[in-house]
């Protein structure tokens, strides 16, 4: 166990968060989307560092956050394509995963071995400010225990990394709630995951639909685990009638009597934000032997970002 200190995001507590990761050590960090754990991208033992910290799976790549697009051009090959994607949404909840520039620098347990990589220009000022410090590359998964619920607060990445991580750098709430649409487009634009961007935003930029791909068995991306964002109780979804014994989730206004709400007023931005703390909130009221029941979410805009997340929350844990 390790002391896992708390920092302001100030200038001195983005300077001792950057000196802990030139360090090797691992920072937590808030991003829009959720709270991401970092550590040094191009260091094997920070990189390993992290997949201990969070018991991940050494198969699942990680994403590497960069300042910006000139700096994500070091790390990968980009095409013309990729660069007007890269234009329009960054900086913003988007990853790209794009074919690995050799020779590279990266510690190739970022990659998990394949030929591609993942990449993000994180919007948050305090992100932003820490890439920045620092000057390097950052893998950085979310800040949980591999397959819990995602961290929007410092304090939910306290619950599970305190005393396995050196610092949380407190930037409040994350904004968008849910993390980054990873889109594929080493072969031709690929969904890879759902998330912060909405995919119809993507669609209308590429003009052209698209298809979702992905493996769960032997991820290219980040967030395609079948079972992940788990909590301790059972997750049942699309439920109008709650069982009595269940902590209802609502969503809209036709959740009358829900314990909690994504969003009471049918606000899929604001449901997207609350989406992790509500169910963080669910498992401590149904405790680990109880049941969650979420209220039907549209299938559209950020309402499959939300989906996605809430079906791997319910399905079956590994063994």
């Amino acid at each position: 166990m390790i002391e896992t200190l708390t920092l302001d995001p100030t200038a001195s507590g983005i300077a001792k968060a950057a000196d802990l990761l030139r360090a090797g050590g691992l920072v937590a960090f808030p991003t829009e989307t959720v709270y991401g754990l970092g550590g040094d991208a191009r260091s094997d033992l920070a990189v390993a560092g992290i997949f201990d910290a969070k018991g991940r799976p050494r198969f699942n790549p990680l994403i590497v956050h960069l300042p910006d697009l000139e700096a994500a051009e070091t790390y990968a090959q980009f095409t013309p394509q990729a660069r007007a994607v890269a234009a329009a949404f960054w900086p913003g909840p988007l990853t790209l995963v794009l074919p690995l520039k050799e020779p590279s620098i990266l510690s190739p347990l970022v990659t998990a071995g394949l030929d591609t990589v993942a990449l993000r220009v994180p919007a948050h000022p305090v992100a932003q400010s820490l890439l920045r410090a620092f000057d390097g590359p950052l893998a950085a998964p979310s800040a949980n225990p591999s397959g819990r619920v995602s961290p929007t607060r410092a304090a939910h990445v306290l619950d599970g990394l305190a005393g396995r991580i050196g610092a949380v750098l407190d930037g409040g709430s994350c904004a968008v709630g849910v993390e980054s649409t990873i889109l594929g487009l080493a072969d031709g634009p690929v969904l890879l995951r759902p998330g912060g961007v909405p995919v119809e935003a993507l669609e209308a930029m590429l003009g052209q639909a698209l298809a979702s791909g992905g493996d769960a068995a032997k991820p290219s991306a980040p967030g395609q685990l079948a079972s992940h964002y788990a909590p301790r109780a059972g997750v049942r979804l699309g439920v109008t009638h709650p069982e009595p014994a269940e902590i209802w989730v609502g969503f809209g206004e036709n959740s009358v009597g829900a314990q909690l709400s994504l969003s009471r007023s049918g606000d899929l931005v604001e449901a997207a934000a609350a989406l992790f703390h509500c169910l963080r909130e669910a498992d401590e009221r149904a405790g680990p032997q109880g049941a969650i029941a979420f209220a039907p979410v549209p299938e559209m805009g950020l309402g499959r970002a939300i989906n996605d997340r809430l079906r791997r929350a319910a399905a079956p844990r590994p063994a």
